[in-house]
Parts: C-alpha cells; structure tokens; sequence
C-alpha cells in the first residue's frame, strides 16, 4: 500500500500539525507529511516542519487569486494526496478545492454546526462557548466545500464545558480532542 503524501496549511503555532508529524513517525498513519505552507511568516508550525526536515513554505501575496495559484502550485508539485488545514486561517480558494475535492480536511473547535462559521475561529470560538453557557463542545475534522465550515462531518468528539472554565482552559481540552481527531481521521483516510 503506498504511503499518502500530505500537505497541511497552518497559520500558527502547529499543535495539530505537530501531532500529525509525531503520527505519520510512529506508523500510526499510513501517510507522510511533504510540506507545511503558511500565510504567516512567523507561524512556529514552519519551524516545526523545519525541525522535521519537511519543506516548508511562507506564501505572501496580497492578492487573493495569486495567493491560491501559489499554494495549489506547491500542493500539485510536491504530488499531495491529502490536504489539511490545521489552524489556517485563510479562506482556501476554488481550483484548490476543485482539485482537491473530497481531500481537503479542516479541524474546527467546536460541534458544528454550533459555534462555526465566518468569523469563528481560535479563542473566538471558546469565548462564544463560554458567553452562551452551553455545557457541551468539542471538535470536530470535516472535508473543506466552497463554504466557511459548512463541508461533510467526518469525525466529532464532545468536550465538557466546566462552571470553572476559562477560554484558556477550555482551549487547552479541546486541542487536546482536536489532536486526536485528527489523527484518527488521517488513519482512516490513508488506508
């Protein structure tokens, strides 16, 4: 069975993407990580993917069309089967996903479709979590459509809302879940 290469597109620190990269090390996927790409210059999960000696590519044009040509130029040059959006806070642009249909996965900090959407993302999301004082969230990893968390659920996991819970402390238990999904999720898809 051949090995599924991987792109992950990551705008900050790379905890998902770290447990992916730990995963696909350990042979707990059938799949390997070829190269991180970030909006961000700064973002650690490039670093992370430096570490590993995965390429790994900061993308910056201010124009949105060249900005999505780029990225599916280094997706379709490093031959990715698998697209993931781990923490990436950009907007993935049609040819992407027509050419990576039903191969693009996102993770998103909530049980959608409760706490998703333009606009929900990162603290954002536990802040509305704890403001409507909902006693269950979670994560949930879906395929990537041409809408803003609106693609297939592939995987949920529900996470405890404590009566002593901080956005920071919810954050924490929820990224914990999101690893997790992810992971699982990655291990179906590349069977």
């Amino acid at each position: 069975m051949s090995v599924k290469r991987i792109g992950v597109l990551v705008s900050g620190g790379g905890t998902n993407l770290q447990a992916i990269i730990d995963a696909t090390l350990k042979g707990d996927i059938n799949g390997e990580v070829v190269i991180v790409i970030s909006n961000r210059k700064d973002a650690y999960g490039l670093e992370r993917a430096r570490i590993k000696g995965i390429r790994s590519e900061f993308v910056d044009y201010s124009d949105v069309d060249a900005y999505n040509k780029r990225v599916l130029e280094l997706l379709i040059e490093e031959k990715v089967d698998l697209v993931v959006l781990a923490g990436y806070l950009k907007v993935v642009g049609k040819d992407i996903i027509g050419t990576y249909e039903d191969r693009i996965i996102n993770i998103h900090p909530s049980l959608i479709p409760s706490f998703c959407g333009k606009g929900y993302y990162g603290e954002r999301v536990h802040k509305a979590v704890l403001d409507k004082g909902v006693k269950v969230t979670g994560a949930t990893v879906h395929f990537v459509d041409e809408g803003t968390d609106t693609g297939k659920i592939i995987l949920q996991e529900a996470v405890e809302v404590l009566d002593d819970d901080t956005i920071e402390s919810l954050q924490k238990r929820v990224l914990e879940i999101e690893h997790k999904l992810l992971v699982k999720v990655l291990r179906m898809l590349c069977k």
